[in-house]
């Protein structure tokens, strides 16, 4: 098992095996490379996912954001409109006391009226 190589110096690996190991450590040497350029690329498009994550999660809460305002606009809205409405039928009742008490005033008027002319036809 023992073999010498051309500077005739004692090996244990034949030659030919020697000789297919030789460019081993090279290829070892340019696969740690590849490998360490490959981890770099993943930890950056890990790095990138993360930010588009965390944009994404942000937006997600602006627009619950955006929609819980626009329902609580929509409920102001309404109570307004209700308010509207009580005051819209407040001065409906207003506007029916006023004309009541216009037709009233009306009848005394005439009655007044009537009364000041039967006095002035009496004399």
């Amino acid at each position: 098992g023992l073999h010498f190589d051309e500077l005739n110096k004692l090996r244990v690996l034949e030659p030919e095996v020697a000789a297919q190991t030789g460019p081993l450590p090279e290829e070892c040497r340019a696969f740690v490379d590849k490998t360490a350029e490959f981890q770099k690329i993943v930890g950056s498009l890990i790095e990138l996912v993360d930010q588009l994550a965390k944009a994404a999660e942000s937006e997600k809460m602006k627009a619950i954001g955006a929609r819980n305002l626009l329902k609580s606009i929509a409920k102001q809205r309404e109570a307004q409109e209700q308010q509207l409405q009580a005051l819209i039928a407040e001065k409906k009742m207003q506007l029916e006391r006023y004309r009541i008490e216009y037709e009233t005033l009306c009848k005394i008027e005439a009655d007044q009226n009537e009364f000041i002319d039967q006095f002035i036809f009496q004399k």
